[in-house]
């Protein structure tokens, strides 16, 4: 269980038995109930905006200890107007990727959410609407919002995704509770690019990436600018990006590749136990 996750449940525990205290024994004096009450929505609100921590959900943040390559995943489209370049940059160096597309796009261009496939890549979701207030959805909202982006790329590619990545990567109870119940599994990121803001610089964003790459790095990118009103900086950045996998000798898989890794070793910890 991750540690974040541990030290959540702990001061969920210690938040009950001031309550209990209270009730049976006397008030709590005032400092301490507003000490821990502020920490407590501290850690619940990093828990909300920080998927690395996986308090509320598990994630795939990075490959295993073992995993050879890189995997690079791009959010946000598909777009007419720049996936098709990213796609032709990574057909040129020969590496696959992970595209997290938002189902209304893909419902306005599913002719290139199939090109996706058709070279070779993988699609996972990125909920329908990218609501970015999507973990104030309620439970059933939130549901019917990833099971409608679900069907529509099954219906597209002809394959159901199992890997999503939540809009601007917040988590709670309730899209932990609607993951578990649709069977997918959540994507996280090891490196962040910042491609998506329209201030971001190509090279600022290379040179961020750059230094992260390694074996089971998963790179946070972007193939199209959420509201199509203005192109990633990733685009400029991609050549000199592949150029360090190159460099580096680090083969670009998909995260699927990642998640399979993991599946097998946690398959033989088992066999040996």
């Amino acid at each position: 269980m991750p540690p974040a996750r541990i030290l959540f449940y702990t001061a969920t525990v210690g938040a009950i038995a001031l309550v209990a205290r209270a009730i049976l024994i006397g008030p709590i004096p005032m400092w301490i109930v507003l000490v821990a009450l502020h920490a407590y929505i501290a850690l619940m609100l990093c828990g909300v905006f920080f998927l690395r921590l996986r308090v509320f959900v598990d994630a795939v943040c990075k490959g295993p200890e073992d995993a050879r390559g890189v995997a690079l995943t791009f959010d946000d489209g598909p777009s007419p107007l720049s996936t098709p370049k990213v796609l032709d940059l990574l057909d040129e160096a020969g590496v696959k990727a992970t595209f997290f597309v938002i189902g209304h796009k893909a419902e306005a261009h599913p002719d290139l959410v199939r090109e996706i496939v058709a070279r070779g890549h993988l699609v996972g979701s990125h909920s329908y609407g990218h609501h970015r207030l999507f973990s104030l959805l309620s439970a059933r909202a939130v549901e019917e919002d990833m099971e409608r982006s679900l069907a529509l790329l099954e219906k597209i590619t002809g394959s159901r995704p199992s890997l999503f990545r939540p809009p601007i990567g917040h988590t709670n109870p309730r899209i932990a509770r609607a993951v578990d119940r649709l069977g997918l599994t959540v994507v996280g990121w090891s490196v962040r690019a910042l491609d998506g803001l329209a201030a971001s610089r190509a090279d600022k964003v290379a040179a961020r990436v750059v230094r992260g790459l390694e074996d089971g790095a998963i790179v946070l990118l972007h193939d199209a600018s959420e509201r199509e009103d203005h192109t990633p900086a990733s685009l400029e950045a991609l050549p000199r990006i592949l150029e360090g996998m190159r460099a580096r000798q680090l083969p670009g898989v998909t995260v699927e590749a990642f998640v399979a890794a993991e599946e097998a070793r946690e398959e033989r910890k088992e066999k040996q136990v």
